[in-house]
């Protein structure tokens, strides 16, 4: 366990545990539930509504709790931008797992943290040693590993999760340079409202010029519902993430971020009849492994950086 992990106290671990665990629980209900609204409703108005359900849900939870001030971004655009990578990778994402299983698209955007290590290394300047670019290397062997099959029977959409991971590395970037810059509720507000200014542009473009992917579909009553249900479980997944990196350090938690993989294949088989194949398997091990060891290494990083600074400057008073 890394110094970070050691100084927080154990029943704060299990807090922040306990909370990411439940929070990849909710994140593959989120993703079977807009696979299900695929059939009905094209994947641009479901990704639209997430958004606009989690701006809702943030406005109500500011208004009844701690007052709408509170969703105020100290910088309004940068959080928009953020808004809009993350509105992108749902699309993306939405959009594959419309003809795609969710766990194997849930595979591939998992490559995510190995396409962050080299944004890291491009826009952030930070420094990446051998050993974290051989996970890279690992990592996307995994990801060819699935999407070769994939890509046989999808096409080109087979590759859309791989976009949707890009876009939201893009996302995490930006979180990274606005570290401190507003609380969870106005993150989650003006992603939403990114999302919405982004999403809405294209659907109402899409409209407009009749491109059918794009065609508003009204929903049912049980339509409406289940597309709050999309919004509410992001709202409170994401919610409980936050928490969860407050409670418990990253390098503790990484390996909990995989769970997401065996809820996502129990709830893909007992909703679709979907379960990944043996080469996938081996493609998921790889992407898990190579995600881990470059989130240990991301700490281990850390910890010497904060511990040559305290040794430049003394420890804090």
């Amino acid at each position: 366990m890394s110094d970070s992990a050691a100084s927080v106290p154990a029943a704060e671990v299990m807090r922040g545990i306990a909370l990411m665990s439940v929070a990849m629980l909710l994140v593959p209900m989120m993703d079977v539930t807009a696979k299900y609204l695929t059939e009905t409703q094209p994947p641009l108005q479901i990704a639209l509504a997430r958004f606009g359900f989690q701006m809702v849900f943030a406005l109500l939870t500011a208004a009844i709790g701690p007052g709408l001030a509170v969703l105020r971004a100290p910088r309004l655009w940068p959080h928009l931008l953020r808004g809009f990578f993350l509105s992108g990778a749902t699309v993306c994402f939405f959009t594959a797992i419309e003809t795609m299983p969710v766990t194997d698209a849930i595979a591939i955007f998992f490559v995510e943290p190995m396409i962050l290590t080299v944004l890291s290394a491009v826009i952030l300047k930070e420094q990446v040693g051998p050993r974290r670019w051989i996970a890279v290397l690992v990592g996307l062997v995994g990801v060819g590993i699935i999407i070769r099959p994939g890509f046989e029977n999808f096409g080109l959409t087979a590759l859309l999760p791989l976009c949707a991971a890009l876009l939201f590395a893009l996302y995490l970037v930006i979180t990274r340079k606005l570290s401190g810059e507003g609380g969870m509720l106005c993150v989650q507000f003006t992603a939403g409202l990114g999302g919405v200014m982004l999403l809405g542009t294209l659907f109402l473009a899409g409209n407009i010029a009749g491109y059918q992917p794009a065609v508003a579909v009204m929903p049912d009553l049980p339509g409406w519902g289940l597309l709050a249900v999309v919004g509410a479980l992001s709202f409170f997944a994401h919610g409980l993430i936050v928490k969860a990196f407050a409670a418990a350090p990253a390098s503790v938690l990484a390996p909990f971020n995989y769970l997401e993989i065996v809820s996502a294949t129990v709830f893909s088989y007992l909703v679709f009849g979907d379960f990944p194949d043996g080469p996938t398997w081996i493609g998921i091990a790889l992407i898990v492994g190579s995600g881990i060891y470059i989130a240990r290494r991301e700490n281990r990083r850390s910890q010497e950086e904060l511990a040559a600074r305290i040794n430049r400057t003394g420890p804090p008073d």
